[in-house]
């Protein structure tokens, strides 16, 4: 498992910006698949996006395609989710997350991060 440390949420207007980062200690790094999640009351813990251990591949939800970009750093142990166009149901708690394989699906990734609070105001 590796530790995880989101940070970089906060409270922006709707079509503002915010850059999340996710910071990964422990060994082997770029072995990990690293997906993005968030979780509201309403709809519970969601998938956003995740991108594989060598950064070649990518995918987002529906939901956010076109507008968030995922990336990542092997060298500095770190993955960031650039959102852009943001709507207010984009609000969530977003968390980062590590697992052996690239998937959608929570259940796939062992390691969590404490999440971060993204509001966007109407």
């Amino acid at each position: 498992q590796v530790l995880l440390a989101e940070s970089g949420g906060g409270l922006v207007q709707a079509g503002g910006s915010l850059r999340l980062s996710c910071a990964a200690s422990g060994r082997a790094f770029s072995t990990y698949a690293m997906g993005w999640f968030r979780h509201t009351p309403e709809k519970g813990r969601e998938f956003v996006s995740y991108v594989s251990g060598d950064g070649r591949y990518t995918y987002y939800s529906d939901a956010v395609k076109g507008r968030f970009t995922i990336s990542r750093d092997n060298a500095k142990n770190t993955v960031t989710l650039q959102m852009t166009a943001l709507q207010p149901e984009d609000t969530a708690v977003y968390y980062c997350a590590a697992g052996p394989l690239a998937s959608t699906s929570l259940t796939a990734y062992d390691s969590w991060g404490q999440g971060t609070q993204v509001s966007v105001s109407s």
